[in-house]
């Protein structure tokens, strides 16, 4: 099979190696894509502590495609099915993934990309988010995750306000339901403008989902008294220092919206699947680029840059 092996910051080559096969408990998947995260970038970058080369399919964790062999012990799937899957080497045209973490995809999304484990995260941090109707929920950053948030809370009857750089972004929040949108560009009259919107009592929720300082210090600044502040952006460049004298004065709820159990994930893939099977989420339009798998570099570039109308970027076989 080819895959890809990242040999160097922003470097790749594609190999031809040799097919992985399935270990008792385990089902190998034919690829017919994989999404690009942009937990990838940290890595593409060269870190100090990233070893090169990564193996075949390293990075790669967004996979969907077809069940092509099954190893011992496994039930409920069968060669040919559709599936989602948690894998972690998908950057290739073949992956391996545990029995337990692929989900089938039913009839109704054939021909239709599925990323699972993005489209999964969205529905757990929607959910650890409680967010009810009549809320005012502030969304920081309005990339793949934030749309799908964006109109995963319009849809439970809250006041989406969307925060984001780019005017593509906005325009896109607007399409998905956001009631309100704001240029992130100036820290203060960012916040004056949601005082003003929400008669100075701030927001009840607020889901910081870009994954740097500045967002993180806006998100504080945007949660209400007993509020909850929802960290769903991917901090991976060091640590951070928080305002926790206003953290603690508001008394404010702190959510760290980052899964580790595989379970859970699942269990979110699997509502990702019922949703968008059943028409109530439409991601489709936030796919707005591809690439085969010789561009990937070029894919992990404009995840990096985000060129202009770039959201979100798959690689397909």
């Amino acid at each position: 099979m080819r895959a890809a092996i990242v040999t160097g910051p922003g470097q790749i080559q594609i190999s031809e190696v040799a097919r992985p096969e399935p270990a008792p408990g385990q089902v190998r998947l034919r690829l017919e894509g994989c999404g690009v995260c942009a937990s990838n970038l940290t890595p593409w970058a060269g870190p100090e502590w990233m070893q090169y080369p990564t193996e075949p399919g390293a990075l790669g964790h967004e996979a969907w495609g077809f069940v092509d062999a099954v190893g011992e012990g496994v039930e409920g799937l069968s060669i040919g099915d559709r599936v989602a899957a948690l894998s972690y080497k998908s950057y290739a045209e073949y992956d391996l993934a545990e029995a337990d973490a692929v989900v089938r995809l039913p009839d109704a999304l054939l021909g239709q990309p599925f990323p699972g484990e993005p489209l999964g995260c969205a529905m757990n941090i929607f959910h650890r988010s409680e967010i009810k109707a009549g809320q005012t929920v502030a969304i920081i950053g309005i990339g793949f995750l934030g749309a799908i948030l964006t109109r995963l809370a319009t849809d439970a009857g809250a006041r989406v306000i969307a925060i984001s750089r780019r005017p593509f972004s906005l325009d896109l929040a607007r399409s998905m339901g956001a009631a309100e949108t704001i240029p992130m560009e100036d820290h203060s009259a960012i916040i004056e403008w949601v005082r003003e919107l929400t008669n100075g009592t701030f927001c009840e929720r607020v889901i910081e989902a870009v994954g740097k300082q500045w967002p993180l210090d806006l998100a504080g600044e945007l949660t209400r008294e007993r509020g909850k502040l929802i960290v769903a952006g991917y901090h991976q460049d060091g640590p951070r220092q928080v305002n926790m004298w206003l953290w603690n004065w508001r008394g404010i709820d702190v959510i760290n919206a980052h899964e580790r159990d595989p379970k859970v994930y699942v269990r979110g893939l699997r509502e990702a699947v019922n949703a968008i099977a059943s028409g109530r989420l439409d991601p489709s339009s936030l796919y707005t680029h591809r690439y085969p798998l010789e561009r990937l570099d070029e894919a992990l570039n404009d995840t990096r840059d985000r060129p202009d109308g770039f959201l979100k970027a798959l690689v397909t076989f």
